[in-house]
């Protein structure tokens, strides 16, 4: 039981949990059916786990070397060999899941998940360490709407909005970590434009996917949009503001991140309630 509980710690829960909800969101929005919804959560949080303990199982040595002692695999909680076995395993089942869903889903949800296993194998080290999120978060509306009968990509506002705020994910998630990465050779992208750019730049994400979801749910007319989606993008343009405000006023935190995560799922809140397919 210790060990399963260390595995668990491994594989982020709080992001892999939130991500995990976010799919249900997605999948109440394209319109998919109660059976259909299950497979998808269920698909998405095992190809989380994967993403999760790969990134831990990758980062081992280097946590262990700045002592890192939340990460049970570098303090030996959790050996190496049975991360990889949970990994790969979490990975299989995803990726199977998401082929009973039908090709599309499989082919989408395979690119999301090699790209963010791309990140963890180096890419986070490289001037494109957002590139992953872009693509993961861009993509992950279209694995809802590939998962219909009838499947689709998702509508551009759809994309844009996930592509934004996994931008916006990235800049906001490294920030904490920024001087234990400089001393392993980690220079993502957010490392080199500086924490507080970092920041602003998330705010600006958080405020572009509030825009975009706000165009989406009321069709692309302005007028129509209804009262509680204006008051739940109030809410979203009030993290993006509270962003930039922690940034300039002292050294970024995990807060910034939870701020991010909490709008991400605000705005999933706000396309169920407008009624409006998120399919293409």
């Amino acid at each position: 039981m210790r060990a399963a509980l260390a595995l668990w710690r491994s594989t982020h829960p709080g992001p892999t949990l939130v991500v995990t909800a976010l799919s249900l969101g997605l999948g109440i929005a394209a319109g998919l059916d109660a059976w259909r919804i299950v497979v998808l959560v269920v698909s998405v949080f095992f190809g989380q786990l994967s993403i999760g303990i790969s990134n831990d199982a990758i980062d081992s040595d280097r946590d262990r070397r700045v002592g890192r002692t939340d990460k049970p695999i570098a303090r030996g909680e959790v050996s190496l060999r049975a991360a990889w076995v949970a990994a790969i395993a979490s990975l299989v089942v995803a990726l199977a899941l998401s082929g009973w869903l039908g090709g599309g889903t499989l082919v989408a949800h395979g690119i999301l998940i090699a790209s963010a296993w791309a990140y963890n194998a180096g890419l986070k080290s490289t001037a494109i360490s957002i590139v992953p999120f872009l693509v993961s978060f861009g993509l992950f509306p279209s694995v809802a709407t590939l998962s219909a009968p009838t499947p689709a990509l998702a509508a551009w506002w759809a994309t844009l909005a996930g592509a934004v705020l996994g931008a916006a994910v990235h800049l906001t998630n490294v920030l904490p970590d920024l001087d234990d990465d400089r001393e392993t050779g980690v220079r993502g992208f957010p490392h080199r434009i500086g924490a507080r750019w970092s920041a602003a730049l998330a705010a600006v994400g958080i405020l572009v996917g509030a825009g975009a979801v706000v165009w989406g749910s009321a069709g692309g007319d302005i007028a129509r949009v209804r009262p509680l989606s204006w008051v739940l993008a109030a809410i979203v343009v009030a993290a993006a503001v509270a962003t930039i405000a922690l940034a300039v006023r002292r050294a970024p935190g995990r807060v910034l991140f939870r701020l991010v995560m909490g709008a991400a799922l605000v705005l999933a809140l706000q396309l169920v309630l407008s009624g409006v397919s998120i399919a293409a």
